[in-house]
């Protein structure tokens, strides 16, 4: 199979998938665990109450519509005003597929646990090369002969910021796997998210394939991938597609995100946590966060699916924007599948994020 060196280079970069093996980026350093004390309080489960009804900023509504109608390829967007409730977007009700941008909500699990006292966030965690996933996995690197030690806090860091496939699913085991992430998102009411098995378990699906541990090395999962029929590939991809395990709908997590901003998800602590790792994401710096003027922050989450021939499939970008006065929105683009070039798609993100601030300096 013929891979195009940049566009692997990039998918790398921006989330959880590859179409091909580009060099091995150089390693993060770990996160450093937090010097807060541990987290005992267990926060309310109870649904924040509802904001007053707004209306969205026609000029804006108007906008997104255009940019999505305008792309080719299937996209979702949706936009949330933190505090006036308002959401604005384009086939919003729809499932996606997430990819790494599920990692936020294995992320809560892990939060919602050390609010309970499950867990604490500086509690020491070894990582071992069994303990490896798929593609984009940095914290592969730092492994030596006897493992990597790190915290629970440096795995968050590393799953979030650096979008690292080995330490999510290690997340993922640590609070009791996928059945427990699902039981958090349906707890908190988030609507229509699904948590998704494990990145190395769901990347395999997609690919027509069985785990197999030594996927987690080199070249392996590529060579065996390239084995898989075409006629089974372009089956399974479908399959995904039209039924993501992974599935969200745009406006549930633009919905999701406001309430973590507003605190209505997790303890004070927790919350400040979460939005801190989130903020110094440093995958997909040429979507969402391209489009801001000076002044604006960005804590968000990418996530890049898998590539057959042209098709590019689950490019997405999800996080809080904020303005220099302090207004957030909370916005979802998400490209379920397309053939348009990497810098289209990173294009299309920039455009819906200056549209946000546009409309937010309208009179």
């Amino acid at each position: 199979m013929i891979r195009t060196a940049l566009l692997a280079a990039a998918l790398l970069l921006a989330g959880c998938a590859s179409t091909a093996p580009p060099a091995a980026p150089a390693a993060p350093a770990a996160p450093a665990a937090p010097a807060a004390p541990r987290i005992s309080q267990p926060p309310s489960s109870a649904p924040s109450p509802p904001l007053p009804q707004a209306t969205a900023p026609a000029a804006l509504a108007a906008r997104l519509t255009a940019l999505a109608q305008g792309f080719d390829g299937r996209v979702g967007i949706a936009v949330e005003d933190v505090t006036a409730g308002w959401i604005a977007g384009a086939d919003a009700d729809a499932l996606y597929p997430q990819q790494s941008v599920s990692k936020l909500w294995v992320a809560l699990a892990v939060f919602d646990a050390a609010d309970r006292g499950a867990l604490h966030l500086s509690d020491t965690v070894l990582v071992r090369r069994e303990d490896m996933s798929v593609f984009n996995q940095p914290i592969q690197k730092l492994i030596g002969e006897t493992g990597y030690p790190t915290t629970v806090d440096g795995l968050l860091g590393f799953a979030l910021a650096h979008s690292d496939n080995a330490a999510n699913d290690m997340l993922v085991r640590r609070v009791g796997g996928s059945a427990h992430v699902q039981q958090v998102i349906d707890g908190r009411e988030l609507g229509a998210v699904r948590s998704g098995p494990e990145e190395k378990l769901l990347q395999s699906k997609i690919a027509g394939l069985t785990w197999d541990p030594a996927y987690s090395f080199g070249l392996a999962f590529w060579t065996a991938r390239d084995q898989v029929t075409p006629q089974v590939r372009s089956a399974r991809l479908a399959a995904y597609l039209a039924d993501p395990d992974d599935g969200a709908t745009p406006r549930a997590l633009v919905s999701g995100l406001s309430r973590l901003q507003r605190g209505a998800l997790l303890s004070p602590r927790s919350t400040a946590r979460f939005l801190q790792i989130l903020a110094s994401t440093e995958t997909g710096p040429a979507r969402l966060k391209a489009g801001l003027p000076p002044g604006w922050t960005i804590a968000h989450k990418t996530g890049t699916g898998q590539v057959l021939g042209d098709l590019a499939t689950g490019y997405n970008d999800v996080g809080l924007l904020t303005a220099p006065d302090g207004r957030a929105y909370a916005v979802a683009v998400m490209i379920a599948s397309t053939r348009r070039s990497v810098p289209e798609r990173q294009t299309l993100m920039a455009q819906v994020a200056a549209a946000v601030a546009a409309a937010h300096a309208a009179p």
